[in-house]
């Protein structure tokens, strides 16, 4: 009986170092696979920004209803509060004419089914018959409902001193 204890222990002690470490390797490729998971989704995140500035560049109204929500809302750099109509109604009526609009400094934070996303946008063109060269901090809040892919509920532009 003391024989089969003994056994039983040098058995458990020799076993459970291998098991731990398959318990560990398990949580380390979950953990690698959710990382993964997220630098593709970043990936995604900063391709749409960048699409974004190409879209406003030409003033391509139908990206935003595109990956614009329907009830997207946005603080304008004047301080003016949109939605996704106001917007693209302000897209179409546009008199700007970019000659440059580039998106950089892009940031992304993912927090499960939502991420916020940061950068600079910096323009050059023309504007009522006026060059203008500006720059402004964007922030912009996705959501991701795993139907429609992520799309933008929320923007807040500001205007950076020249």
């Amino acid at each position: 009986m003391l024989n089969q204890r003994l056994v039983w222990l040098l058995a458990a002690s020799l076993f459970s170092p291998a098991l731990l470490s398959a318990q560990l390797s398990l949580a380390q490729k979950k953990d690698r696979a959710i990382t993964a998971e997220m630098e593709v989704e970043a990936v995604e995140l900063v391709a749409l920004e960048k699409e974004t500035a190409h879209a406003m560049a030409l003033n391509n109204s139908s990206f935003f209803q595109r990956v614009y929500n329907d009830d997207f809302v946005g603080t304008a750099p004047t301080g003016e509060l949109r939605n996704r109509s106001a917007l693209v109604a302000a897209i179409q009526n546009s008199d700007t004419k970019y000659s440059s609009f580039i998106a950089s400094d892009i940031h992304v934070r993912i927090y499960g089914p939502t991420a916020v996303v940061t950068c600079t946008w910096s323009t050059r063109g023309v504007q009522n018959g006026h060059n203008f060269s500006r720059q402004y901090r964007v922030i912009h809040v996705y959501l991701n409902n795993n139907v429609g892919g992520w799309k933008v509920v929320a923007g807040q532009e500001t205007i950076l001193p020249s």
